[in-house]
This record gives C-alpha cells, structure tokens and sequence, in this order.
C-alpha cells in the first residue's frame, strides 16, 4: 500500500534464521530490485510492498512517518544483527524540491546475509492470521537472469562543454564571494531495452566496488563510496569524502596520483569544508564526537579519495534518519554555505538532480539503519510509457572551490561516470 504521511498501516514482522543462500540476488525482482549490499554483506526486499509512503517531503517528515510505523508494529525478531526485523530501505531527493518523489517502503519479505549468517524476514499487516511464525521460514523461489543487455547513453541537459561554462560560472560566484565552495554535476541520458534484469546491473557493480554500498531502489541504481551515517546500538558513523584523482596507468604513476591528491591546498580545503560541515550536524545530537586529525587516502578501482572517518555516541533517541535529516545534504554535495550553494546548483545546472546525491539506505523498527550518498548511479524512470525501451539518467559532479580548473573538473566527472557507464556496458 502507499501512504501518505497520516496513513500509518500496524504491521506485524517476523524475522527467522535460515541456511545460507548463494546468490540472495536471485531473490530480486528483476525488473525493480530493492537491494543494499557491501563486502558480501546483502540485504534483498521482494514480495510487493507491506507499506510505503512516497510524496514530495522532506527527511524529517519520511522519519516521523517511519517513528509512527516502528511504534506500532508487532516485531518478533530473535536473530537480532543489523538488518533484521522491522526494515524499510528509502531514496530520497537531493533537493525537497525536486519533482521526484521521497520514497520509503517496507517490503513483504526480506532475505538478509551478514558475516555468514542468513535470515528472512516476513511483513504483513498485523491484523491478518498468515499462519504460524515459523512460516517464516518458508524461502521464496530465486530466479534465474535474464539476458545480458547493454544501454545506450548519450549527452544530457549539460554538455562537457556546457559543464566547463557552469563551473565558470561557479567560479565567479566564488569570487565574489556568495559561497566557498559548490557541487556543481552533469548528466547522461540513455535507454536500456524493456524488461531488463537490472538486477545484472546491481551485480556488475557489486562484483567490481565491493567495498561501495551498491544499493537499488525505486528504480536508482549505483555504488557508493560514502557513507552519510551509520546508527548501530547508540554509536554513530559517517565517512567523509571529498577531493578525487584520477587513478595511474601504472605503479609509479598511480602512486604520484596519490601524493599529488594528499598534498593538494586545493582538495585539502575542499575536504575540510565537507568534514566540518558533518561535525556540525552531528555534535547537536552525540555525547561524544570525533573525526581524524588528518584524512587518509581511500583507493577505488577507478580513484583517490581524500577521506575522513568520523564516530560518536548518541545522547538520545535520535534515529538514523533523524541524522540523515540533520546531515543532508553536506558540503560534499552541495557546497558551503549550504543554503546558498544549493541555490546556485539551481540556477547553473539545467536539470532536476532527483534523488542524485541524496540519501539512501535503510532503517529498522529501533532507528538503526546504514545510509549513504546516491553517487556513482544512474535513475530508470521505471514508469515511464515506453513500449520498447527504459529510459534513464546517469550523474556525476565535482566539487568547485577557489583555483579549480574547469577543464580538470569536467574530467574528474568522466572518472565518476566509470563504475556506472562501465556497469551498464
């Protein structure tokens, strides 16, 4: 069912531990996978939806929607580890403006894989008899991939060329001082047949970043490097990134990418700005806060991140989207200051971001959940009226500070567009 914001359905979750299950991806629908995945570690929702609020809404109004859930559900759930129980997995957009929705749902069923252990859980209304809990242990049928398919992807609203214009255009409102810094992205527009098994898409990127969170939902596909915020038994976690290089062809080169990024003035500010602008967010709602002195380098099959760890302790009850709502969006997507970033975003880049670096993940009945930045991804417009193709929206950015190059800029969204352009390949 859809729900609007007053429309909170009681359900009832039963979460059981079952045998391993090789490749809990089959369990996907195939046509519109809700997937989260990391280091082998895969939570899988299917069976249709037992509750699901979309609209045009906020953060903070997905989370009071999800409190009222949580705190009327029936929960019997005694493998208690991340990801079992009550679960809902959300994508929500970059900007509360946007014309895409702000999704949230709670799937039927639920199969889950955390350090070799496995379980499935079951979602239903909490006023219907679906038997006895055990039942629970009843595996849904996998099914087997369809073809292999490969997209066709063109230019978008902003052209390489176009993306130089607007950075330069950033660099003026730097210049005069409206912001420090701002997020400026481009787009790719392309097609894939219809019918699909975009589930190959979630595996091709699962296989090649798996220390990304791949994550599919509500048609947005991709990996991600960073984290938002991770809430587990009242300790907080977010990862920080922001400055890129471009991996070497070879050893020496690859190693002079890395030193070059790590003593860059440039990135180093640019960094900087994206880790205070989360510590500021999270300091209101921890008891303890603390981040690295200095940022370590992270290395991706196809980059160099500049990246910051940051860890606390919850003083409340604030749940995973109550920081996710406090969080989004930080400077490393869209700019600082944020509010007038976010308004200069609007005015270079000729496109709806959508749920393009806006938050994704998951959350339980106790606040806890794993959220990222939408990054590396690409959005199918699965509604659409298109008898023989899927349409859909790659995206990439680059973070513009005082000094940067358009030229370089452009070319570090080429490096971002890889782990999607190459999936979808």
């Amino acid at each position: 069912m859809s729900s609007a914001p007053d429309d909170s359905p009681r359900l009832r979750s039963v979460t059981r531990e079952i045998d391993a299950i090789d490749d809990v991806l089959e369990l996907a629908d195939a046509r519109d996978p809700i997937v989260w995945s990391r280091r082998g570690d895969i939570l899988v929702g299917t069976g249709g939806a037992a509750a699901t609020f979309r609209g045009s809404s906020t953060p903070d109004e997905v989370a009071r929607w999800w409190q009222r859930i949580a705190d009327t559900a029936e929960i019997d759930d005694p493998v208690k580890v991340p990801g079992t129980g009550l679960v809902a997995f959300g994508a929500l957009p970059f900007d509360p403006r946007s014309a895409a929705d702000a999704v949230l749902t709670v799937p039927r069923l639920i199969v889950g894989r955390r350090g070799g252990r496995a379980w499935l859980t079951r979602i239903t209304p909490a006023d219907t008899d679906d038997g006895p809990a055990d039942s629970a242990t009843s595996q849904p049928t996998p099914h087997p991939y369809g073809p292999h398919w490969s997209a066709t992807l063109g230019p978008g609203a902003l052209t390489p060329d176009g993306y130089q214009d607007a950075v330069r255009a950033g660099l003026d409102a730097i210049a005069s001082g409206g912001v420090a810094k701002v997020v400026l992205a481009r787009d790719l527009a392309g097609t894939v047949p219809a019918g699909a098994d975009l589930r190959r898409l979630v595996r091709a990127l699962a296989s090649s970043y798996p220390d990304t969170w791949t994550y599919a939902i509500d048609g947005l596909i991709g990996a991600s490097p960073e984290t938002l915020v991770t809430v587990a038994g009242g300790t907080v976690t977010a990862r920080v990134l922001a400055g890129t290089a471009a991996r070497g062809a070879d050893a020496d080169a690859d190693t002079a990418a890395s030193v070059a990024l790590a003593t860059s003035t440039k990135d180093l500010d640019e960094h900087q700005f994206a880790v205070q602008s989360v510590l500021r967010a999270l300091r209101p709602y921890t008891a303890a806060l603390v981040s690295e002195e200095q940022p370590f380098m992270l290395k991706l099959p196809n980059v160099w991140h500049l990246a910051t760890d940051v860890e606390g302790t919850l003083a409340g009850r604030a749940s995973a989207l109550d920081l996710v709502s406090a969080l989004h969006p930080t400077a490393a997507v869209a700019g600082t200051p944020t509010s007038a970033a976010i308004e200069i975003i609007a005015r270079l880049e000729p496109f709806d971001r959508g749920r393009y670096a806006g938050p994704v993940g998951w959350i339980d009945a106790d606040g806890d959940g794993e959220w990222a930045i939408a990054l590396r991804c690409a959005q199918f417009h699965l509604a659409a009226d298109a008898p023989s193709t899927i349409p859909l929206t790659a995206y990439a950015g680059a973070g513009i500070v005082a000094g940067s190059d358009p030229e370089a800029e452009m070319l570090e969204t080429r490096v971002k567009f890889r782990p999607i352009i190459d999936a979808l390949a």
